[in-house]
This record gives C-alpha cells, sequence and structure tokens, in this order.
C-alpha cells in the first residue's frame, strides 16, 4: 500500500510563499499519481493540481495556474505543492492523495464516485492578513 505525509503548513503572511510536501512510501507509489486538494472552512474540498513521479503529465485548474506549482523529488518520494502570493482566502486544510490513475484526482471533486485511493493526514495553512 500508499502511505502519505503532509507538512509544512503553518502560519503565513498574505503575500508570501510557502511549500508543502507529501511524503509517499510503500512499495508501489511510484506507479500512483499524487494530487492536491484544499478544504476551507464551509467550502467544498477543492482541486489543486495533480502530477505522476515520471513523465510530463501535470494538470492545473485554469483558476488556480500561476500561484500553485506541483513539483517532484525522485529522491526523497516527495511531491511538492509551492503557493505563492498567498492570500486570507487560502485558508484551508490541505491535502494530498494518490491513485493508479491522474484522471480519478482530476475529476474527484466532481465526481465523488471517482475516490482516490489514498489520502493524506493534511496539512492546516493559515494566512494572516
Amino acid at each position: 500500500q500508499v502511505q502519505l505525509v503532509e507538512s509544512g503548513g503553518g502560519l503565513v503572511q498574505a503575500g508570501g510563499s510557502l511549500r508543502l510536501s507529501c511524503a509517499a512510501s510503500g512499495s508501489t507509489f511510484s506507479t500512483y499519481a499524487v494530487g492536491w486538494f484544499r478544504q476551507a472552512p464551509g467550502k467544498e474540498r477543492e482541486f489543486i493540481g495533480a502530477t505522476k513521479w515520471s513523465g510530463s503529465s501535470t494538470y492545473y485548474p485554469d483558476s488556480l495556474k500561476g500561484r500553485f506549482i506541483i513539483s517532484r523529488d525522485n529522491t526523497k518520494n516527495t511531491v511538492y505543492l509551492q503557493i505563492t502570493s498567498l492570500k486570507p482566502e487560502d485558508t484551508a486544510v490541505y491535502y494530498c492523495a494518490a491513485d493508479p490513475k491522474l484522471h480519478t484526482l482530476v475529476v474527484h471533486t466532481t465526481d465523488k464516485n471517482m475516490n482516490p485511493e489514498v489520502w493524506g493526514q493534511g496539512t492546516l495553512v493559515t494566512v494572516s492578513s
């Protein structure tokens, strides 16, 4: 099985930047796509983007493209989410998730029947004004 552990959240001033980490383990993790999601208080879970451990397949919603950048370090088995120009409305719990198919991650928030196999525990990002 694949296990995911998020880290890097905390209290950040508006306008700042933050890099979240999603550390993966398990013998089959490299065959899984990894995505980032967030859930703000009182809001639905939102898809941020997803990538694979190899190749060039990466997907971002147009609404978030630019401030959110997903990268990976295969030597550390870690996928990162770089957030820039943080705004108070970015305050949320940020989760990473893994699934054998990138498509499952991309459509999960619009089709709850498409559920990623593995979720991390989440890391809280709080952006102050």
